[in-house]
Parts: C-alpha cells; sequence; structure tokens
C-alpha cells in the first residue's frame, strides 16, 4: 500500500507531459525572479541618472513608460511564438536581449541613447523573458488541480528577485555608481539562458497526450478562431480593463516611491527598504492567490485585492509621511502586488483553455502595460510640473474602485464559440481604441504640466530618435 500511494504521489507531482512539476516550477520561478527582479531596481536609478544626464524625472518615467508599453506590445507575439515554438527557446533569446540592453544603457552618455535602451530595448527583451511566458508554460504543463496553486508560487518567486535585487542594486548604486551596477545586473540577467530548458516544447507538447491527443491537437481552433471569440466575449474584455489598473499601480509605485518619499523629508534607507518589503510580501500575497484560487471564484478574489489597494493607498496619503510609514506601506502593498496575475491568468486559461494561453494572456499583459506606460509618465509629468506625486495617489485610489467593480460582473466560465464570420471590428479593433486612450491621457497630461524650456529639450531629444537630421517627416 505504502508504495502503491508513494507511486500515486509522483505522479500527481508529474506534470501533463510526464516531466517533475516540483523541477518544472523551480526553474519557473527562477526565470521570474531574475526577470521580475531586474525589472523591479530601475526605480532605484532614477535620481543618479537624471543627476548625470541633467534632465528631469519626466524624461526618466518616459523611457520606462516606453520600457513597458514596448513590452506589452511584444507580449502577445512571445506568447504566440512561444505556443507554436517552445517557450525554452524565446525565454533564452529574451534573456540574451535583456543583457544586450543593459550593456548599452550602462554605456548611454545621452538622454536618447539610454531611453533607447531602457525604453525600447528592455522593453523588446522584458516581452520574450517575461513571467506571461513563464506562466503560460506552467499553466498548461501544471495537472488542474494544482495549476492554480503553481502559478501562485511561480509568481511568488518573482518577489524573490526584488527582495534580494532591490538592497544589493541600491548598495552597488551608491558604492560603484549606477553604470556599474546595470552591467552587473546584465550579467545575472543572461543567467536565463541556463534555466529554460525544463519549459521546452510547443503548446500541445507541454499539455501531454492525456490532455491533447493527436485527434485533438489537429482539431485545436486557429489562433484567428481563438482571437475572435476572445474579441466577442465581454467578460475577456472586461479583464483586459481591470488588468490595465494593476498596471498603472504597480508601475507607477515601483518606480516612483523612492522619489516620492525623497520628497517627503523620508531618506533613501527607508525607502528603499519599503520597495523591498514590497517583494517580501508579495511572496505570501501571491502563495495565499494561488491556493485561494482553486477553491473560491477567482473573480470575487480580484475584486477584494483592489478594494484593499484603494484602502491601503487612501491610508497612505492621508496619514503623515515618515519612514515608518513607507515601509507599512511597502508591507501592506506587498500583500496585494502581484497577487493579481496568477488569478488574472486562471481566468484567461478558464475561459479559453491552454492551447493559445500565451497570446491570449499576453493581449491581457498589453492592457496592463498600456496601464503602466499612463501611469510612470504621467506621475513624472506632474511631479515635475506640480512639485507633487498626490494627484497620482488619488488617481490609484479611482482605479482601484473602478476594478474592484468590474471583476464582480466577470464569468470566469468558458467563453461560447466564435462565430462563423469575423466581427467587423474583431480584435483589432480594440488597438486603435487602446491608442486613442493612451493619446488622450497622456497628451491631457502633458498639456496640464508647465512647459518649461528644459521639457521642451528633452522632449526634442525624443522627437531626434523618431527622425534623425536629415530624414524626411
Amino acid at each position: 500500500m505504502t508504495a502503491v500511494g508513494g507511486g500515486t504521489h509522483r505522479r500527481s507531482l508529474a506534470t501533463r507531459n510526464g516531466r517533475s512539476l516540483i523541477l518544472v516550477v523551480s526553474v519557473a520561478g527562477l526565470i521570474t525572479s531574475i526577470s521580475l527582479g531586474a525589472r523591479s531596481t530601475f526605480g532605484l536609478y532614477l535620481d543618479p541618472v537624471i543627476a548625470e544626464l541633467g534632465t528631469g524625472r519626466s524624461m526618466f518615467s518616459l523611457a520606462v513608460a516606453i520600457q513597458n508599453i514596448v513590452w506589452g506590445l511584444s507580449q502577445p507575439i512571445a506568447g504566440a511564438v512561444a505556443d507554436r515554438y517552445g517557450a525554452a527557446r524565446v525565454l533564452s533569446v529574451g534573456g540574451v536581449a535583456y543583457a544586450a540592453a543593459l550593456v548599452v544603457m550602462a554605456n548611454a552618455q545621452s538622454v536618447t541613447v539610454f531611453t533607447l535602451s531602457a525604453g525600447f530595448l528592455v522593453g523588446m527583451a522584458t516581452g520574450a523573458a517575461s513571467f506571461s511566458v513563464v506562466l503560460a508554460a506552467v499553466g498548461r504543463m501544471a495537472p488542474p488541480k494544482h495549476a492554480s496553486m503553481a502559478l501562485g508560487i511561480v509568481t511568488a518567486m518573482g518577489s524573490v528577485g526584488q527582495l534580494v535585487l532591490i538592497p544589493m542594486t541600491r548598495q552597488l548604486i551608491d558604492g560603484t555608481g549606477w553604470r556599474n551596477t546595470a552591467l552587473l545586473l546584465a550579467v545575472f540577467v543572461a543567467s536565463i539562458v541556463l534555466f529554460s530548458g525544463p519549459l521546452r516544447g510547443k503548446a500541445v507538447e507541454q499539455q501531454g497526450p492525456a490532455d491533447v491527443g493527436p485527434a485533438a491537437a489537429s482539431q485545436a481552433a486557429p489562433l484567428a478562431q481563438e482571437l475572435r471569440r476572445a474579441a466577442r466575449h465581454r467578460p475577456y474584455l472586461s479583464l483586459n480593463v481591470a488588468f490595465f489598473v494593476c498596471g498603472f499601480h504597480v508601475t507607477f509605485i515601483a518606480t516612483h516611491l523612492v522619489s516620492y518619499a525623497g520628497d517627503v523629508g523620508v531618506s533613501r534607507g527607508p525607502a528603499s527598504a519599503g520597495l523591498a518589503l514590497i517583494g517580501l510580501f508579495n511572496i505570501f500575497g501571491s502563495l495565499i492567490a494561488g491556493y485561494l484560487g482553486s477553491r473560491r471564484p477567482k473573480t470575487y478574489l480580484l475584486s477584494a485585492i483592489y478594494a484593499l489597494r484603494g484602502v491601503v493607498i487612501t491610508a497612505f496619503v492621508l496619514v503623515p509621511v515618515s519612514g515608518t510609514t513607507v515601509v507599512a506601506f511597502g508591507g501592506a502593498i506587498g500583500l496585494l502586488w502581484l497577487s493579481t496575475v496568477p488569478l488574472t491568468s486562471g481566468i484567461v486559461a478558464a475561459q479559453f483553455g491552454t492551447t493559445h494561453s500565451g497570446t491570449l494572456f499576453g493581449l491581457v499583459f498589453l492592457s496592463h502595460q498600456v496601464g503602466a506606460f499612463i501611469g510612470v509618465w504621467i506621475a513624472g509629468l506632474l511631479a515635475d510640473g506640480t512639485g507633487s506625486y498626490t494627484v497620482v495617489w488619488w488617481i490609484s485610489v479611482a482605479l482601484a474602485a473602478l476594478a474592484a467593480v468590474l471583476h464582480l460582473f466577470i464569468d470566469e466560465q468558458p467563453a461560447p464559440p466564435a462565430p462563423a464570420r469575423p466581427p467587423a471590428a474583431g480584435v483589432g479593433g480594440l488597438a486603435p481604441a487602446g491608442a486613442a486612450a493612451v493619446v488622450l491621457v497622456v497628451g491631457a497630461a502633458a498639456l496640464a504640466a508647465p512647459h518649461t524650456e528644459a521639457r521642451a529639450d528633452e522632449v526634442a531629444s525624443i522627437i531626434c530618435v523618431l527622425h534623425p537630421p536629415g530624414s524626411r517627416p
């Protein structure tokens, strides 16, 4: 009996295609830890970079905003390639490209080169080496009864990198400068290649013959049909809107918390500690979300998470700011940080299955990155223009309330079949609408901020990137 029980237990800890679930979750967690940990350190570069390059916070914010929107735009493409050709290949290419982008950033001598490297190049590389590709692979490979917990563990591991790299990066920047620190980070990021092997395989191969046999694989819906299905499914579209809020919150806070603390007289030590505690407490938040996600409706859990975010941010804005409150805020918001990711990813898989989950979650993640773009750049513009982050904090509270309400009306049941003929607008109709929203919000913020000569010079440097001298407009 013991032997039989042990064999059953071992089989329960195997992936759908026969690999060790513990190994798959471990390497997926390591990759996520490296990728998200490196990404979380960018807020520490803000003050030393603008001091050396002689620019304002709005320009650094623009570089990070570009990074996030390029990351979002590349994510569905990376997801589709990973679904078809294998996550391991995409992650390996992303790790090498991420390291190369950091090397270019470390050698940047102008705003233009810094924006190209930290913005465009890091954004494209992160799209290939991000947790979206990893989570789609893990969601396919994990048995259904373990999927939610596996996703929660992988997401939690992302915060281990944040917890370790944030204090380490701060000490390295203080001791050796931001350029040498970026070079060391590049070496660390390149190690993603070493851990990607267990995630190899196409989407149908990762699900295994027990779940997707030859007949089922041949009958799998093509991607174009699934995109039409998603474009007509209102709960999926609502999920896109709600995940926009998550991107706004986490990127604004991760990039500007240390700078905000400095504005109100809190030293860099407690501010960096608060940022690191976000990573520590996110470990618990993600694990709890993964555990509850297999036992309670994911939509209700997400509604509660966003509502609590609003409460925490409101309290942080209203109480007198000190080193203690910044550290406490880091811990509280950390519990609610990336706990949205395994739940949101799980809803997408429940609505559409796992064959094209990399692409479909990539589209949801694109909405997340549109929110990140708007949140981080507007925060920099308003901080430079008004000398305060207060307006952005209250916008964050309002968006938290919106997301909390939206999730109460999202159905996580399987989406209905796609229509026989593609709709007139299709998924492509979502992109112009999203782009228009970005232009309107960013344009309004730019008009609201004072137009100084320094800002005009900063904007001109970006225009030179897009239209070099002597080229035709």
